[in-house]
C-alpha cells in the first residue's frame, strides 16, 4: 500500500482518514441497515430515534415491536421488513453473530446476504467498520465509486465489478484504500461547497 502512488497522493491530499467504529452486535448491524441508500445525515437522524425507541436494541426486542411503531421511528416499510428478517435470522440461528469474529469473510457475507434486504454493501460495511477486516472493500458504494473515478481519471463512474477489479492492486489492504477513497470524496464535496459559496458571495 505504501508503494502505491495513488494512495500516497490521497494521503498527501487528505491526511490519515478517521476510523469509523461500529459495534459488531445486532445494534451495529441494524445501524448499517438504516444507513442503506440514504444520506449520512438522514441515517443519523433516523438511527437516533430507533436507538432511543428500541431498548434494549437487540433481536428479541425488535422482533416483538409492531411494524407500525417502527415506522413511527422513521423507518421505511422496506427497512422494517429487513430489520425484522434480520432479527428472525438471528433468533433462529441462521445468522450467528457470535462466530463472526473468527469466521472467514466469505462465510459472513453469505450469511448476511441470505437475509431479505441485506446486500453486499451492508455486509462489506459490517466487515470493514464492525469487524475491522483489513481487506474489506465496499465496491458498491456510490461515494467510493465517484472517488475512484476521479483517482483513475475515468470517463464514467466504475460499477461494483469494475471497481473490484481496479482494487485488486490494493490487496490485502483494501480496507485502507476504502477509507482513503471515502476521505477524498468528502474532500471533494467540501471543496465543491466552498467554491459554490465563493461564487454566491
Amino acid at each position: 500500500m505504501q508503494q502505491c502512488e495513488m494512495m500516497r497522493a490521497l494521503h498527501d491530499r487528505n491526511g490519515v482518514p478517521p476510523l469509523r467504529k461500529i459495534d459488531a452486535s445486532f445494534a451495529g448491524l441494524a445501524k448499517i441497515v438504516v444507513g442503506q441508500q440514504v444520506s449520512a445525515q438522514s441515517a443519523a437522524a433516523i438511527w437516533s430515534r430507533v436507538a432511543a425507541g428500541v431498548r434494549p436494541c437487540d433481536a428479541e426486542t425488535l422482533a416483538r415491536m409492531p411494524d407500525k411503531r417502527l415506522s413511527e421511528l422513521g423507518l421505511s416499510a422496506g427497512k422494517v421488513k429487513t430489520l425484522k428478517a434480520l432479527a428472525d435470522a438471528i433468533r433462529s440461528g441462521a445468522v450467528d453473530l457470535s462466530v463472526f469474529r473468527r469466521a472467514p469473510d466469505e462465510e459472513i457475507i453469505a450469511q448476511l446476504t441470505a437475509v431479505h434486504g441485506i446486500g453486499p454493501w451492508t455486509a462489506d460495511i459490517y466487515l470493514l467498520f464492525a469487524l475491522r477486516r483489513a481487506d474489506a472493500f465496499a465496491a458498491g458504494d456510490l461515494a467510493m465509486q465517484l472517488a475512484a473515478q476521479r483517482l483513475f481519471m475515468l470517463d464514467a463512474r466504475p460499477h461494483a465489478v469494475a471497481l473490484t477489479a481496479l482494487a485488486e492492486r490494493w490487496r490485502p489492504w483494501r480496507g485502507i484504500a476504502a477509507r482513503m477513497l471515502w476521505a477524498d470524496y468528502s474532500r471533494q464535496k467540501a471543496d465543491a461547497r466552498s467554491a459554490a459559496g465563493t461564487k454566491a458571495g
